[in-house]
């Protein structure tokens, strides 16, 4: 069945009569009910869930996918048959934070940094699943982990998550926590607690205690920083700082990452240092009325 295009396009929004609902193309509309549904299920959906969840018959959606595939907004997974964001998607995606004060103001400084430094350096924000790598300077000498944009780090074992769950907002730490985990969110005095993916793999052993964990995350918030030494990968370090918002929300983190031994993390070493300063000016630069430095 051909979807019914029954809505003519509008004029230009800047002619448009106050207070008048402009009219639209209402098979973009419908289409779009597809996209805010697997943006929502923030997972690969089969074709009738993906319908179900777009109020719209299978029989009908089934127009609109082939459509959206064509124009690279989702695309079909050939073993599972079920669909997720397709390139275009990303891409727009990308440019939408591009354009974000913040990361703008972060991307020269990281790539300065990777030179300084002589490690890489990566820009994290909460996606869907958790810390996801938006930017990353790849450092000069050879680094044994497979680090790349797009990757989702854990929460729990690596440095940069357990900074998202130092600073981030409790109500979308527990968001993350749940897709990361399918388990409940460890509450505490401060932000809630976390677990893991991809390379974000958590290591074996015994949970922290919520007590523990919670004091570590107050830890974090009091010096500013984290740290993460041979973990998740051997051989491999790293330090992370925030870069908060007017209302102190997180915005971005960023990390740098290199060889253990090579890389400074000493609590008053040149990378700790370096990051702080960088996230400060990042902060001023995007938010001038923000404090600079976390309390």
């Amino acid at each position: 069945m051909r979807p019914r295009d029954d809505s003519a396009a509008s004029a230009p929004e800047g002619n448009a009569a106050p207070g008048r609902a402009q009219r639209g193309i209402q098979s973009v509309e419908v289409g779009g009910r597809l996209l805010r549904a697997l943006a929502k299920a923030r997972a690969p959906l089969a074709p009738t869930d993906l319908a179900a969840s777009g109020d719209i018959p299978s029989s009908q959606a089934h127009a609109y996918l082939v459509s959206l595939t064509r124009l690279g907004l989702i695309k079909r997974d050939a073993l599972s048959g079920r669909y997720e964001p397709g390139p275009l998607a990303l891409r727009l995606g990308l440019l939408h934070l591009a354009q974000q004060p913040a990361l703008r103001e972060a991307v020269p400084r990281a790539a300065a940094l990777a030179q300084s430094l002589n490690c890489s350096v990566a820009l994290c924000i909460a996606g869907p699943q958790g810390p996801t790598i938006v930017r990353y300077e790849h450092a000069s000498l050879p680094l044994h982990v497979n680090l790349h944009v797009g990757t989702v780090m854990s929460l729990r074992a690596t440095s940069t998550g357990r900074v998202f769950c130092a600073f981030l907002a409790p109500g979308a730490l527990e968001t993350l926590w749940a897709t990361q985990t399918a388990q409940p969110v460890w509450r505490g005095t401060g932000n809630a607690a976390p677990q893991t993916t991809a390379a974000s793999q958590e290591p074996a052993g015994t949970p922290l205690p919520e007590a523990a964990f919670v004091e570590s995350l107050d830890a974090i918030r009091a010096r500013g920083y984290e740290s993460g030494i041979d973990a998740p990968s051997p051989g491999v370090s790293s330090v992370c700082v925030p870069v908060l918002g007017p209302q102190r929300e997180l915005s971005l983190t960023l990390t740098a990452i290199g060889a253990t031994g090579a890389l400074d993390v000493r609590p008053d070493g040149a990378v700790v240092r370096a990051l702080l300063n960088a996230a400060a000016e990042i902060a001023a630069a995007a938010f001038p009325s923000t404090p600079t430095c976390p309390e």
